[in-house]
């Protein structure tokens, strides 16, 4: 009942929400190169061939690093600089002066002569001004005029070889993850193997700490390996409290800190392109290692630490599982209240948010208001509440002290993570109910273990008859679980095609289409985070430094009359203009300061 309600909510809103550009857009990647041909040609030819009748235009993508963004982009600017006031300044091309930020003084360090304006006209008619044919990568954004278009052209094979050619649905423009856009479709392979054979070495790795902490847990065994504990574990009732019972919760919990940060470096080195993909991936991952390494591995180490063939035998795993679970039903209680409950009171207070706060405003002494809005941890906070789910289903046979506190635990979690999700978090992009198959699966894994567990008890009990009605209780849940997936389980993964019809020819009906393709062109920005004054903005501002005064210097203003019609492309709409700009006023704040120097030395 309630996968069905999640998919009804993801139907309605694919439905009733506004029209999305990632409808219409199909993600290509593993785009063959041609020797005579740019990447942009060897798409629009390929596509306008076998997609003619749907096919719309394309945007391909740019291999642009942190740095490489920045100096590609000052490269742009300054030929776009140079070529605009080619075409908009007077045959006696004006000083271009820019105001230094801090001193409003103006420098005029840059100045366009007439002879080299003449010489370079010329040439930026015979040459693209922005050729970039040399930094495309193999990856293009595919747009079509319907949504059903864009879906058939994202499921099929494109060609008989499946590693070229790759389509998928394009992700939101705020998920996509242009970093890992330029990366080549045939390492993704080796990627996600080297990841995966990372996380498993990292997770068999934190069962050193582990089976640390529960040693501390275990008083008999900290007697033995820490001798001079004993005196003061035998004297005092509360320091042996304290050890064996809060302390391991304690440096667990620190421990884990370092867990969802080294996941998502995994997940990041996948090489997903969206945010949602990567942080999806990441929570998989922080979920397997939680179950793994806080439930597993304490209830195995914890009790049966001196057996190192506990899962030899299969047939032996029920027994083990019912032996080991009640000892450690202490350690998990602590765990709910530190692990819990304090990271609700952490969650609503925004400690990092706070910290981070204050050391704007007190340490930095930034004028500015500066707001630190982050998305919700998905990553995080999904994987803790599943494996309490986990702990309540489990414990609920053998020690069901803990449904208390578990209780607690998710009726403060349902107000808390409410109100952050409404009225905290920022929501940048909406993955329309995807982490519900996450926790359905871990739902159903917490039930067939737990029926294992009653058959371990059963066991132990000598209790045939109850035994064997709990073997068909697993069968029966495994069965409802494939029902599931072929039932329900397809809607997550892909739309439905009679929805999405029903939505186009709504559109064409309404006259909406031409309005939404005319859209698409400006959806996928590369660029865009790097825009923050457009260039009809920017002003030529004319006059001599030395001839000018702070009471009486001119200025003479020039706005262009179409600054951006060089830049059709719809990935090459922004600029780092502001960038450039304050590197120039820096650099010539610099030398007015430097040449004040050397004038007063030679006053002195």
């Amino acid at each position: 009942m309630e996968y069905k309600h999640i998919a009804r909510l993801k139907l309605l809103h694919l439905t009733s929400a506004t029209p999305k550009p990632n409808h219409f857009t199909v993600l290509v990647r593993g785009i063959p190169k041609a020797d005579k041909e740019s990447c942009s040609d060897v798409v629009d030819n390929f596509f306008t061939k076998y997609h003619s009748s749907s096919y719309l235009f394309h945007q391909v993508v740019y291999k642009v690093g942190k740095v490489q963004k920045i100096m590609t982009g000052a490269k742009k600017a300054y030929k776009k600089f140079k070529h605009f006031t080619d075409e908009t300044v007077d045959q006696g091309c004006r000083t271009v002066t820019y105001r230094c930020c801090l001193c409003g003084a103006s420098s005029n360090s840059f100045k366009l002569l007439n002879t080299e304006c003449e010489q370079n006209k010329g040439k930026a008619d015979n040459k693209s001004i922005l050729d970039l044919d040399d930094e495309e990568c193999t990856t293009a954004f595919v747009f079509f005029k319907t949504r059903y278009a864009a879906l058939i052209a994202s499921e099929i094979l494109q060609t008989s070889n499946p590693m070229k050619w790759v389509a998928n649905l394009a992700p939101e423009p705020e998920d996509v993850y242009w970093s890992n856009l330029w990366l080549p479709y045939k390492q993704l392979w080796a990627r996600r193997i080297a990841t995966l054979l990372g996380s498993i070495f990292f997770m068999f790795i934190f069962l050193i700490p582990v089976t640390f902490i529960q040693g501390l847990s275990q008083l008999e065994q900290l007697q033995q390996r820490l001798p001079f504990l004993r005196g003061i574990l035998k004297k005092k009732y509360y320091m042996t409290q304290l050890v064996t019972g809060y302390l391991p919760s304690v440096i667990l919990q620190i421990f884990l800190y370092i867990v969802a940060p080294i996941m998502m470096l995994f997940s990041t080195l996948e090489g997903p392109t969206s945010h949602s993909e990567r942080k999806r991936s990441a929570c998989c991952k922080v979920l397997y290692f939680t179950v793994w390494n806080i439930f597993f591995a304490n209830v195995l180490s914890g009790t049966v630490i001196s057996q190192l063939n506990v899962l030899s035998s299969p047939k032996d795993i029920p027994v083990q599982l019912a032996k080991a679970v009640p000892g450690q039903a202490t350690f998990f209680i602590t765990y709910v209240l530190t692990s819990g409950w304090a990271s609700l009171s952490s969650e609503v207070m925004q400690l990092f948010g706070l910290i981070w706060n204050f050391i704007i405003k007190y340490v930095l002494r930034m004028r500015e208001d500066t707001e630190f809005v982050p998305s919700f941890p998905y990553h995080t906070e999904v994987p803790k509440v599943l494996l309490f789910g986990l702990l309540g289903f489990t414990f609920s046979v053998l020690a069901p002290l803990i449904l208390p506190f578990l209780l607690v635990y998710f009726c403060l979690g349902y107000v808390v993570y409410r109100n952050q999700l409404l009225n905290v978090y920022r929501t940048r992009y909406d993955t329309g109910g995807l982490y519900w198959p996450i926790a359905y699966n871990t739902v159903i894994f917490s039930l067939v273990l737990t029926q294992i567990i009653c058959l371990g008890v059963f066991g132990l009990k000598e209790s045939p008859v109850a035994a064997g009605f709990t073997v068909p209780l697993i069968i029966l849940t495994l069965l409802f679980n494939q029902y599931c997936r072929n039932r329900l389980l397809p809607l997550f993964k892909t739309f439905p095609a009679q929805d999405l019809i029903d939505m186009d020819r709504e559109d064409e009906r309404s006259g909406r289409m031409d309005e939404i393709h005319h859209g698409l062109h400006s959806a996928y920005c590369q660029f865009a985070d790097t825009v923050d004054v457009p260039l009809d903005k920017i002003e030529i501002v004319g006059g001599d430094e030395e001839q000018g005064s702070s009471s009486g210097q001119s200025s003479v203003k020039e706005t262009c009359e179409d600054p951006k019609k060089h830049l059709a492309h719809p990935t090459l709409k922004g600029l780092p203009v502001n960038r450039l700009r304050h590197a120039v006023r820096s650099v010539t704040f610099l030398i007015r300061l430097q040449r004040r120097g050397l004038s007063e030395q030679k006053i002195g």
